[in-house]
């Protein structure tokens, strides 16, 4: 039984999609099951998601912020999408920053939790010392020149020396990331009285603590990540999404005929009927059942043939177990809950860790991909086959689901590391709000 440390506030900050949100909700439940305070720091869709968690809520923006961001094409494109996202995260580094110095002026002790792409929690730490975590939910941003990550629409030879393609990376940081993401965060952290960065995926991670949230089987560490990082699990966190049970309409289209396969393009596509007209025709073929899961009308061919059904939303980790095989986007929350259920997976990435998700589940015989062009009906169908009758496939599959049923629970393992943080640091001084001043050391 967990025996609770001292009582803290915490401040929790994520920016981005349903993928990067949702393990900081099951966070907080955790954190408040303990007797912290908690708070929550996120885009302002996910404020009723929140409510019912019982956290207390700070929007970032408005919806139709984030919903400007959500339907711009160029955020679907391999080599384009992060511009997008990158932008947001400027557009609410600042009010980030000064909410969280409101909030350590009123004299609580504070703790920080905040994913990469929450640049105002940085700020704030850099600003006012605040103790901070940085919570990572996949592989992909960690840098290594040793197992560098594959990078969206940058298909390097495997057979490259790995400190070639990690250096590769690192160039396109340079030369696409840093000239329109460095010059207006500088401009920010000097009117902050603070030094400029060099390099974003370097500062990015809080020098205090980084929490990875997969496991060593999935993405063994290297040598050269941060000393501050510590690795734990996969968070299983789908109960607190839109929909926390079964719909029953799911239930009984499921209890009706054979394991259907499952088709989703993530809760934030907006462009995805391309990829659900595909996965009809991919049924036909087949002679499967079929589960279309998409939030967004427009996307779903009507009327749907029989044997296929279309929700807009439900808990993977109820669907899946009762499932033949997934296809996906590939983005790291979907693959956690397939290996959870060992069923396999076809990814057909769009942007950001899709691609690199893709590459390390192929690399483990527990799926394929296949890119947004060659994700038609046949080539697809054959894949999917192929996919299912292999016995490696199967066999490999099994084995994941046996690894995640035996994990450790890896929010469990996430609140003890915030608390042995908080429990390392002392209450800091409450900075100057008026001239935004650090404290004194």
């Amino acid at each position: 039984m967990h025996q609770t440390a001292e009582r803290f506030d915490v401040a929790l900050v994520a920016v981005g999609t349903h993928g990067d949100v949702l393990p900081f909700i099951a966070l907080g439940h955790e954190l408040m099951k303990r007797g912290h305070g908690v708070s929550l720091a996120a885009p302002a869709p996910f404020e009723a998601m929140a409510r019912r968690s019982g956290l207390a809520f700070q929007p970032l923006g408005t919806v139709a912020d984030y919903e400007a961001v959500i339907r711009q094409p160029d955020l679907w494109h391999p080599q384009q999408g992060f511009r997008p996202m990158f932008d947001y995260a400027l557009q609410v580094a600042e009010p980030t920053c000064l909410w969280l110095g409101a909030t350590r002026a009123r004299g609580v002790k504070l703790l920080v939790v905040a994913s990469p792409l929450s640049w105002g929690a940085r700020l704030a730490q850099d600003l006012y010392d605040l103790p901070t975590a940085t919570l990572h939910v996949m592989p992909f941003l960690i840098e290594s020149r040793y197992d560098p990550p594959r990078l969206p629409g940058l298909a390097l030879p495997r057979f490259l020396p790995a400190s070639l393609r990690a250096f590769v990376n690192r160039g396109v940081d340079t030369v696409a990331v840093g000239p329109f993401t460095l010059p207006p965060l500088n401009a920010l952290r000097a009117r902050l009285g603070l030094d400029p960065v060099a390099r974003l995926r370097h500062w990015w991670n809080s020098p205090t603590r980084m929490l990875l949230m997969f496991p060593d089987w999935y993405a063994a560490p290297q040598p050269d990540w941060p000393t501050q990082a510590v690795q734990l699990g996969f968070p299983l966190v789908d109960r607190f999404g839109d929909v926390p049970a079964m719909p029953p309409a799911l239930d009984a289209f499921l209890a009706a005929g054979d394991a259907p396969i499952v088709f989703t393009y993530g809760s934030a596509m907006r462009h995805g009927a391309p990829f659900f007209v595909t996965a009809v025709e991919m049924c036909r073929r087949m002679g499967r059942r079929g589960v279309l899961l998409a939030p967004q009308g427009g996307q779903i061919p009507s009327p749907l043939p029989a044997g296929l059904i279309h929700l807009p939303y439900a808990p993977l980790s109820t669907l899946l177990p009762r499932s033949a095989a997934l296809v996906h986007h590939g983005g790291v929350g979907t693959v956690a809950q397939a290996l959870a259920a060992g069923v396999p997976q076809l990814v057909v990435p769009v942007a950001f860790d899709h691609f690199d998700e893709g590459r390390r589940l192929k690399d483990r015989d527990l799926g394929a991909t296949l890119s947004r062009r060659a994700f038609r009906p046949a080539r697809a169908a054959r894949v999917l086959n192929r996919l299912l009758g292999d016995p490696a496939v199967a066999r490999a599959c099994a084995a994941a689901r046996v690894r995640m049923a035996r994990s450790r629970d890896a929010i469990t393992d996430a609140c003890d590391q915030v608390e042995a943080l908080a429990a390392a640091r002392p209450a800091a001084a409450s900075p100057d709000l008026r001239t935004g001043a650090a404290p004194r050391r």
